[in-house]
């Protein structure tokens, strides 16, 4: 499981974030998506701790608080939606059960 960490300040880089989570515990990945046009952060990132405990301990600590002025959000991170987008069906009818 990971730790999603919202409302990041733009400067904040992989080897800062991991600075910040290495006080709770090893840090085994950060992960800080890029907007695909831009190239540039998005706000928010993924931390990989050794342990839930050390996880735990991060949430506790740095939800809320104030970094880089601004104050994070920090949670357990969800599964990522399956955003495929299906079925919709284009509602075409045969044309013999048209009115004219």
């Amino acid at each position: 499981m990971s730790v999603y960490v919202g409302n990041l300040s733009y400067d904040a880089t992989d080897e800062d974030i991991k600075d910040v989570f290495a006080e709770y515990g090893t840090v085994k990945r950060v992960q800080v998506p890029s907007d695909r046009e831009t190239g540039r952060p998005r706000g928010f990132a993924f931390v990989e701790m050794e342990t839930e405990e050390e996880e735990e301990a991060a949430i506790q600590a740095l939800d809320g608080a104030e970094w880089m002025g601004r104050n994070l959000k920090v949670n357990k991170a969800r599964p990522r939606e399956d955003r495929r987008g299906g079925g919709g069906g284009g509602g075409r009818r045969d044309r013999s059960s048209r009115d004219y």
